[in-house]
């Protein structure tokens, strides 16, 4: 009996390049054994991507830490539906400081592995472990090292509702004060309110903007990082071409020269014919 979740998991934890065949094999298997249905959901799982498998890989290798990053994703969108301005700060930096870590991470047990991660493929392991801080879903998945592709990019916590009427926190009223009679204090919370919430949307914007903007970053980062592997790619092939054809090159004057001689032993031979001829 194929149990297509223990296959899964097991499929995600092998090298990209190691995952088609045995997904294949797997596939075959469940066939054979007349599991028709889990060997089309075996043949239809997705082969990770190098960032996706090193992302899975960071999971799997420290449940501690996986389970760090997923706390403070659930800080972060605490923080954003309460509009927490003092822990969006806090968090915020935290955010910065353990995903380029875990991304750093990811690159060393991918070279363990036996996989050169470049610069770009670790950026884009930041952009996955962003996602999954933002969304639960993707967040579980990961933490059980089996993302089959990278998430939506996350751009802030947008889709992290505030809580009805949120606005920032303020300072705890004292328990023992009375509230004044009249409408007085009404008047006087209006604008308050009003005051929280604009400066609450402003700070949300903000964040947002922030967040496109290194979205953007991150995305024309990776396309230089490609463009300067496809420049080092061509001058490679450039390099080798050159060397062919001064191999070419050698190889056709050694051919002329042994050509010329040629003739000039067919001369002589032609000569020394002719000479016999006449005796």
């Amino acid at each position: 009996m194929v149990d297509v979740d223990a296959v899964a998991a097991e499929l995600y934890g092998l090298r990209p390049e190691e995952f088609t065949a045995a997904r294949d094999a797997h596939a075959a298997t469940a066939r054979k054994a007349g599991q028709r249905a889990d060997a089309k959901r075996i043949a239809a799982l997705r082969k990770p991507t190098l960032a996706v498998w090193a992302a899975n890989r960071l999971a799997r290798a420290d449940a501690d830490q996986a389970q760090h990053l997923l706390e403070l994703g659930r800080g972060l969108r605490e923080a954003h539906r309460t509009l927490s301005g003092e822990d969006l700060r806090k968090l915020s930096h935290q955010q910065h400081v353990v995903v380029a870590a875990m991304a750093g991470e990811a690159r060393r047990l991918a070279g363990e592995a036996g996989q050169d991660l470049s610069a770009g493929a670790q950026r884009e392991v930041e952009q996955i472990l962003r996602s999954v801080l933002a969304d639960p879903e993707a967040a579980d998945t990961w933490a059980r090292g089996m993302l089959e592709k990278a998430p939506p990019p996350a751009v802030g916590f947008a889709e992290v509702a505030p809580a009805p009427g949120a606005a920032p926190r303020p300072q705890p009223p004292e328990r023992d004060r009375e509230p004044e009679p009249g409408p007085e204090p009404e008047r006087q919370a209006e604008p308050d309110t009003q005051e929280a919430e604009r400066t609450s949307r402003e700070a949300e914007l903000a964040e947002e903007a922030l967040a496109r903007a290194e979205a953007e970053r991150e995305q024309a980062r990776t396309g230089l990082d490609a463009l300067d592997e496809q420049i080092v790619r061509l001058e490679q092939r450039l390099d080798d071409a050159r060397r062919e054809r001064e191999r070419l090159a050698a190889a056709a004057e050694a051919a002329e020269r042994a050509h010329r001689e040629a003739v000039r032993e067919a001369k002589r031979a032609r000569t020394a014919a002719r000479k016999a001829r006449r005796r």
